[in-house]
Parts: C-alpha cells; sequence; structure tokens
C-alpha cells in the first residue's frame, strides 16, 4: 500500500508556508493503519526489543500498537508536568527556541533494548532528546522508527549512528 496516498497535507499550517504531513486520514484508514505498522515491525524484523517508546503525543499511537505487536511494555516520552511519578527531563533545541522532554526514572532498566517510534521526523531534536533519556538510564536505542520523514530537513545528521527507519519520505515541502 502506499501510504503517502493516505497522509492529506495541509498547507500554511500551523503557519504561513508550512505544509502540515496530517496523518489523521491514514489512521482513520484501518487498512492503511495495519499496512503502517506492518511495515515499521518489518523494518526491524530480527531485532529483540525489550520495550517500545513512544513520543508524544502521535507517536503514542503506533509505540502502543507495535509494543502490542512486540509483547512488551512502552515507555511514554512527554512533556514536562505530564507525568504523575518521579521523572528525569532532557531539553533539546527547536528551530525557534528549546523544548523539553521526560519519562519516569524506573521506565528503564539497564541493558533494555529500546524502539523509539514517533510519527515523524523533522529536525530530530525530539528523538535525539528521547534517545539521551533512554541511555541516561542505562537503555540501549536499537533503532528509531517513524511512519513520515521530512528529508530536506536532514535530522540524520543530527542523529549520528542511531538506526532511522522510515516508511513515507518527502524530499522536499
Amino acid at each position: 500500500m502506499d501510504l503517502k496516498k493516505k497522509i492529506r497535507n495541509v498547507p500554511d499550517f500551523p503557519r504561513q508556508g508550512i505544509g502540515f504531513k496530517d496523518i489523521t486520514t491514514l489512521i482513520g484508514d484501518a487498512a492503511a493503519l495495519r499496512s503502517a505498522v506492518r511495515q515499521m515491525r518489518a523494518r526491524f524484523a530480527g531485532i529483540s526489543v525489550d520495550k517500545i517508546a513512544g513520543i508524544e503525543s502521535r507517536g503514542f499511537i503506533f509505540a502502543a500498537i507495535l509494543a502490542y505487536t512486540y509483547q512488551v511494555g512502552m515507555i511514554p516520552v512527554r512533556k514536562p508536568g505530564k507525568l504523575p511519578y518521579s521523572t528525569i527531563n532532557e531539553d533539546y533545541d527547536l528551530e525557534y527556541g528549546s523544548g523539553s522532554l521526560q519519562i519516569h526514572s524506573d521506565a528503564v532498566q539497564k541493558g533494555e533494548r529500546i524502539l523509539i517510534v514517533d510519527d515523524l521526523l523533522a529536525t530530530g531534536g525530539t528523538v535525539a532528546a528521547s534517545a539521551r533519556l533512554i541511555e541516561r538510564l542505562g537503555g540501549i536505542v536499537v533503532g528509531c522508527c517513524f511512519l513520515v520523514e521530512l528529508d530536506f530537513l536532514n535530522a540524520r545528521e543530527k542523529l549520528g549512528n542511531y538506526r532511522i527507519e522510515s516508511l513515507v519520505h518527502y524530499k522536499s515541502e
């Protein structure tokens, strides 16, 4: 299935000049959602995974389904103030400013193999911060999986040697 055809482009959202990649059309189509999850899982076939980390908020959709298919737990990676227990924090740079992410301080055990999942890879800031959180707790990032990658933003350059797999690529806005 051509997943790119299932993603709606919304021009000038959230501001002028941005072409927003709206995945709600894909996740609202049962066959497309199943196909996306199967393709994500296939990209990491044969890789041992102990937990799936999902990045807030659309990443939770794919992370939860993948965790179910792997029969492992899911780690929510959230913005500050959203998790109820003790957390660790990681700051990262945005195009205009900075952001911060947190996970529970007991979310990862030393040596656990973690697959990071999100809906979209843009500049790479959130996934890099997520990987740092996991590694600070002693986890091993086995890869990062995305539905969409905006290739023209060159996030892979910022992510070093992490294995990156994306299903749909946009070469330009």
